[in-house]
């Protein structure tokens, strides 16, 4: 129960997405909390994103993973966005990723989020990916993240 009212609030609180010019770069902070692995694991990095146009952008992250043996999160997803307000951004977001939850695999990343423009320069975003690993030894994670974004 516990988990599930933290998750409902870092999800009302760090909700967030913002229109880019194309061509823009954001670079921001990351928490990521992946469940549907035997034991909840925290994993705290960054991520940047570069916006092809107002609806296509791209976003690579690299997040630490805080568990027995510490590792290391890489994903890059494929994101458009949908402009929900002046303020508000939501998104489907496609993608790979490799991390060592139990062991080193690859998978890919399906989900979606969605920002909040704080500023002209400060978004606040909010998501949840599946990860489904292409080793099937192992279960498939669940990500719920939360972070923010200098935009320039």
């Amino acid at each position: 129960m516990k988990r599930f009212i933290f998750t409902f609030i870092a999800a009302l609180f760090a909700v967030s997405v913002s229109a880019q010019d194309a061509g823009g770069w954001a670079l921001g902070p990351r928490m990521n909390i992946y469940t549907n692995t035997g034991a909840t694991v925290v994993g705290l990095g960054a991520y940047a994103r570069y916006s092809f146009n107002d609806n296509w952008r791209i976003e690579p992250s690299l997040i630490a993973l805080f568990h027995k043996g510490c590792s290391i999160d890489l994903s890059v997803d494929a994101q458009y966005l949908f402009h929900a307000g002046n303020r508000w951004n939501i998104y489907p977001a496609v993608g790979l990723t490799a991390n060592d939850i139990g062991k080193w695999a690859a998978g890919l990343n399906v989900g979606g989020g969605f920002d909040f423009a704080v500023s002209s320069n400060w978004d606040l975003s909010a998501g949840l990916k599946w990860q489904p690993m292409f080793d099937s030894a192992r279960p498939n994670p669940v990500a719920i993240f939360i972070g923010g974004a200098f935009k320039f």
